[in-house]
């Protein structure tokens, strides 16, 4: 079963509520949220990513951050920007971006069912951000950016958001700058409530999409808690963490691209000659992989196709992925990327910004090659996860990027 919570959301009065939504804090550098934020006293930003709002000597983990983060927050609140429901309540989201939604849960999802396997995870996390989130949350007493869960679709669910979505009104309704359409329904009659408890009652795990190290913050915040006062009642809001909850087959995972700076001491022959040991290549075009263990490469001016040869594809949920597929036979062994996590020499390229962006990055010398590829799909992701394995980084890009602000989950 899922524990799926309905809470009582700290969020936007609603005609606000276009001035406080943010992307999440996570995707941006210090310099790009402090142009996103100008003259836009309302963003999120100044919550989630509150170094924006002191000097730029002032480390992003230095005490202070969490300090004004804090503030911010009180004073969103003190002048009714940001409001609290009076009953706990359910909520349903809905991205739109070209032309397709997803609609989501928000909910409170159960620390407890993470601890014991029942959220499952499918990346590992960097201590330094899981401890930036833990401060950032304990000093707010909040869990402020929601985490994207997904489960197996069933379709008593979706009944349930569609009869909802369509007998009432929503509360907001506003397209943000870069075109993708926000909805929100309230849910706050006492029976549907039960309804979909009772209806999550029946899904046995969830899966987690995007936002790992929140996730792994809040569940340590709770620890804590749990720690300082060891008779906690389990209800306690603590043990709960801010959530949205989509039906995997609504959702899409862009590809995550790649590239190196250099060719690892080789000449551009030398470096032909051992990726054809792996990879069939042939002449590409500035067009996305069409199908899975294919790959483009940009190199000297001009696109490739790689194929992955069939003594490189192993029978493996994760050695299997395109990810692993190109760093064990190439990145690794031929770039000597060795661990794209903290190699210096490998950068990482959203599918959102396309292909452009990998032909402008070694176009201009700050990149030896590039490759683009294959997007991982979620059968992919579920399947690592329900084999308790874990994908290489950057593995996923999901777009619409869930906007932070909207949804703020208080812990006491």
């Amino acid at each position: 079963m899922a524990d799926v919570r309905p809470f009582k959301a700290v969020r936007p009065d609603a005609r606000y509520a276009p001035l406080v939504a943010a992307l999440p804090y996570d995707v941006m550098n210090r310099e790009e949220a402090f142009g996103m934020t100008r003259d836009k006293p309302y963003s999120f930003l100044h919550v989630d990513k509150a170094e924006i709002d002191l000097d730029t000597s002032v480390d992003p983990y230095d005490a202070r951050v969490y300090e004004k983060a804090n503030e911010n927050l009180k004073k969103l609140i003190a002048d009714e920007i940001l409001i609290q429901d009076k009953t706990e309540r359910y909520y349903i989201y809905k991205l739109t971006m070209d032309s397709r939604s997803q609609y989501g849960l928000v909910a409170c999802a159960s620390v407890d069912e993470y601890i014991d396997g029942k959220i499952k995870k499918h990346e590992l996390t960097l201590e330094a951000k899981e401890q930036d989130r833990i401060r950032h949350v304990d000093m707010l007493d909040a869990n402020t950016g929601p985490i994207f869960l997904a489960y197996r679709q069933r379709e008593e669910i979706d009944a349930i958001v569609g009869d909802w979505t369509a007998s009432n009104a929503s509360v907001y309704d506003f397209t943000a700058e870069d075109g993708i359409g926000h909805t929100v329904w309230v849910v706050d009659d006492a029976a549907m409530i039960g309804k979909i408890r009772a209806a999550f009652d029946k899904v046995p795990e969830l899966y987690i999409a995007d936002g790992h190290h929140r996730n792994a913050s809040a569940v340590k915040v709770a620890l804590k808690r749990r720690q300082d006062a060891p008779s906690y009642d389990k209800n306690a809001e603590f043990n709960f963490y801010l959530a949205v909850i989509f039906p995997a087959n609504q959702l899409k995972i862009l590809s995550y691209n790649r590239a190196v700076k250099d060719l690892n001491g080789l000449t551009e022959e030398a470096f032909f000659e051992k990726v054809r040991e792996k990879f069939s290549v042939s002449d590409g075009s500035r067009t996305p992989p069409g199908e899975l263990h294919t790959f483009g490469m940009y190199i000297g001016g001009r696109w490739y196709k790689l194929s992955a040869k069939n003594a490189a594809i192993p029978d493996d949920p994760v050695g299997s992925l395109d990810v692993s597929i190109l760093q064990n036979e190439l990145l690794g062994p031929v770039l000597g990327i060795d661990d794209p996590r903290t190699n210096k020499r490998i950068g990482f390229v959203g599918g959102i910004r396309g292909l452009k962006e990998l032909e402008k990055m070694v176009d201009s010398g700050g990149c030896a090659v590039a490759f683009a590829m294959y997007p991982t799909s979620l059968t992919e992701l579920m399947d690592v996860a329900d084999s308790g394995k874990i994908m290489p980084p950057k593995s996923t890009w999901f777009e619409p990027k869930l906007r932070s602000g909207l949804f703020i989950h208080k812990l006491t």
